[in-house]
């Protein structure tokens, strides 16, 4: 019976293949069974492919084909043509004689100062023979880009011919895995499309021209180098963005104010505790609450991190960024855990969190600024703001998935049992998806880690502050250790976090 099956499956192959291609049904039936029948790597050439590959693959429908042939092959022809027709050094030879002029000028000038008894005259001849040293060197650059067209010539040569050889032993394994998928049937285009062919052929006349005149005219039309631009439209945009951030500011400060007012006070009772308490009795508390919490490992990588901070100085600012970090996490905890509980629950408000999410995820955190000093100013509250913006997708998103995650079975047995919708909440499915909600503090406290430096820009003081300057000033060793120590103040945030759970568990 398998004997029968298999003999069918060989006599319908070759006709399924001929569907397939529509054309040249022999070759690849052919090719097609000497892939399949081989268990190691199958050497089979398409010449057409190798000749033709950009087109070969847009007339199959092979798409992916298409543009990695076409880069390769584009690349291939630049070089070509940038060591045939590129004038190569052209920029370095207009260089160097741009400064031999200037040289000239200026020995010209030593020669008046010399005859008429300036002082000036060394200053102006020293200039003079730098300016010609630096022409010399531009010319011997131009002379080396010169050179070297002959190895372009090469490079284009052989890539050109290995982009061929690939196409050509490549092209029939693609096809006959799309085959495959088309047999076993996925919607797969088949057949030999002279539109798709036409198509492709038309982007190439369009990509292939344009670009080698781009890369080989010493000075190539502007509308290729540069889009043609309206600036009128930038102004007006700008503008109207500027004006209505100033109304929104205007109309609504009481309300800004009243945020900034909460965040402010939240962040002086954390600074109360940290900084403006004498330093032993914070250690001590911080220590012991290590020890408690996590264990006696996590209270000795403390007891060094502490050390760490105070000996060199980043004490102070240390416990000020800790407030910073700590009034951005806890109001990343206290807002997310229950949207995220809600975005559960709701499948309407997670479509409607989603996109937000998203939005405040791949928005660079630079840009997090500009709204937030046009509502807010600048200070410390509104560098939490920003922070609160860049950490609280995490935390949303893991704890929403740790609730999805609680099996129906157990929610089922709950309720069966009696049990309220808050004692479902609380007894049952938080404990359950304590380990994703955990995960997502965990992410969210790195990720307002890593807003400190940026929010050190408008103006939130702490060790963030020492990075910038370092960055300003090129200070590697000043903000390597600063570095060093935003690192040990969220590791030792994170370690009694996690610690608590994971000795709970």
């Amino acid at each position: 019976m398998n004997a029968s099956n298999q003999s069918s499956e060989l006599i319908e192959q070759p006709k399924s293949v001929h569907r397939f291609t529509e054309r040249q049904g022999d070759y690849y039936s052919k090719q097609f069974e000497k892939i399949q029948s081989s268990n190691r790597i199958t050497f089979s050439f398409n010449p057409y492919a190798a000749l033709l590959g950009p087109l070969w693959a847009s007339a199959r429908n092979v798409w992916g084909f298409f543009w990695m042939s076409t880069v390769a092959t584009l690349f291939a022809l630049v070089q070509l043509g940038r060591g045939l027709w590129g004038e190569l050094g052209a920029d370095s030879l207009a260089r160097a004689q741009r400064l031999s002029e200037k040289s000239q000028e200026m020995a010209a000038k030593a020669q008046a100062a010399i005859e008429s008894g300036s002082s000036s005259a060394e200053v102006l001849q020293r200039n003079a023979d730098n300016l010609q040293r630096a022409a010399e060197n531009a010319l011997l650059a131009a002379e080396a880009a010169v050179s070297g067209a002959n190895q372009l010539i090469l490079l284009g040569t052989l890539a050109l011919l290995a982009t061929m050889l690939i196409q050509g032993f490549v092209a029939n394994i693609l096809y006959e895995q799309k085959y495959c998928r088309w047999r076993g049937g996925r919607s797969e285009a088949s057949g030999f499309s002279l539109a798709n062919l036409l198509f492709g052929a038309l982007m190439l006349v369009v990509m292939f021209p344009l670009t080698l005149y781009r890369f080989t005219a010493a000075k190539p039309e502007a509308w290729l180098t540069e889009f043609p631009t309206d600036k009128s439209i930038f102004n007006g945009a700008a503008s109207w963005l500027d004006a209505g951030f100033d109304s929104i500011a205007s109309r609504g400060a009481g309300f800004f104010d009243g945020i900034t007012s909460g965040i402010r006070m939240l962040l002086d009772g954390l600074e109360v505790v940290l900084v403006d308490t004498p330093w032993p009795v914070t250690a001590m508390v911080i220590l012991v609450m290590a020890w408690r919490v996590a264990g006696p490992r996590v209270a000795i990588f403390t007891l060094a991190a502490l050390a760490y901070l105070a000996f060199l100085g980043y004490w102070e600012k240390s416990m000020a960024t800790v407030a910073l970090l700590g009034a951005a996490a806890t109001l990343c905890v206290v807002i997310g855990v229950p949207l995220g509980i809600l975005c559960a629950k709701s499948p309407s408000t997670y479509a409607f969190a989603r996109p937000v999410l998203d939005f405040m995820q791949t928005m660079p955190a630079f840009v997090y600024l500009i709204p937030i000093i046009a509502f807010f100013g600048t200070g410390k509250p509104p560098g939490i703001l920003a922070t609160i913006i860049f950490g609280m997708p995490p935390v949303v998103r893991l704890t929403a998935l740790g609730i999805k995650q609680v099996p129906p079975t157990i929610v089922e047995a709950a309720l069966a049992f009696g049990c309220t919708r808050r004692k479902l909440l609380l007894d049952v499915e938080i404990p359950l998806a304590l380990p994703n909600i955990m995960t997502g503090v965990n992410q969210t406290i790195l990720m307002c880690l890593s807003m400190v430096v940026i929010a050190s820009l408008i103006g939130a003081e702490g060790l963030g502050t020492d990075v910038l300057q370092a960055l300003q000033f090129a200070a590697k060793g000043q903000g390597l250790l600063a570095g060093l120590a935003i690192l040990l103040c969220a590791m030792i945030i994170d370690r009694i976090v996690q610690g608590r759970f994971k000795r709970e568990d």
